[in-house]
């Protein structure tokens, strides 16, 4: 089981767009998926047209009080699950902070999960923040996944998050995490800025950054809305295929 939290401290640049159809396309290449919502606005959630229902997320886990195998809950497509986020996870925000060992309650919350591998992989959609949660998060995880949209403030915000990898690493909490993998998100090929960004990024980062880009598109913009992945609203669009060719890459990168 291999866990990915896919964050950027930046809001709007596709971070649960990519969560949620990462996820949904690799579980219909066959891989068993759990998406973990960490943010209290609960979009993941949404996005795949479940009702946010008041004491199904992580806050238990978080503190302790609950398994976190009995807040997953199954979608209507094959082989991808989710904890769905509620508003009681803003809260865990201050209450976990107090607690001991605060950075590792989600490190230890999935620990069952861990040894008992029912999931190829474990997507976390982390809130556009920088506390508690997306810390535990990446104190959590194997890899980060950072989605970032293709704009003028793209390498400021990058370079913010990969200075809290180097933290976390050199803290002890989590000494083996990695930048996985950079995904340009609203890419515009019309444009220079999305080209000069695209290509600033890949000069920086090298083959971190993956070749599949996430085109500009209305329907990527529409599908949360009615509750579905792009892969069920859009099946033959651009960001369908877009995200399927994601997926594809990733498992290249992420399978033996």
């Amino acid at each position: 089981m291999k866990t990915i939290a896919v964050a950027n401290q930046k809001g709007g640049v596709g971070k649960t767009t990519t969560s949620v159809n990462l996820g949904s396309c690799l579980a219909a290449e066959g891989r068993a998926v759990l998406l973990i919502d960490l943010d209290p606005q609960a979009n993941a959630t949404s996005a795949l047209g479940l009702e946010v229902a008041e004491g199904m997320s992580l806050y238990g886990p978080l503190l302790g009080e609950e398994l976190l195998a009995d807040k997953v809950l199954p979608t209507r497509f094959e082989r991808l699950f989710i904890v769905p986020a509620d508003i009681d996870l803003a809260g865990a925000e201050i209450e976990v902070a107090r607690l001991e060992d605060h950075l590792a309650r989600l490190r230890m919350a999935l620990a069952p999960l861990a040894s008992d591998a029912p999931f190829d992989f474990v997507l976390i959609d982390c809130p556009p923040s920088l506390g508690i949660l997306m810390t535990n998060a990446l104190a959590a995880a194997d890899e980060l996944l950072v989605p970032i949209q293709c704009e003028y403030f793209a390498l400021e915000g990058l370079s913010k998050i990969v200075n809290i990898v180097g933290k976390i690493q050199e803290s002890g909490i989590n000494p083996a995490l990695a930048l996985g993998g950079i995904v340009m998100t609203m890419f515009d090929s019309r444009t220079n800025l999305s080209q000069q960004v695209m290509q600033e990024v890949r000069k920086h980062f090298g083959a971190t950054v993956y070749e599949s880009a996430i085109p500009r598109t209305v329907r990527l913009g529409e599908a949360p809305s009615f509750g579905k992945p792009i892969i069920e609203y859009d099946p033959h669009g651009v960001g369908a295929n877009a995200y399927r060719a994601l997926a594809k890459e990733f498992l290249l990168r992420n399978l033996p």
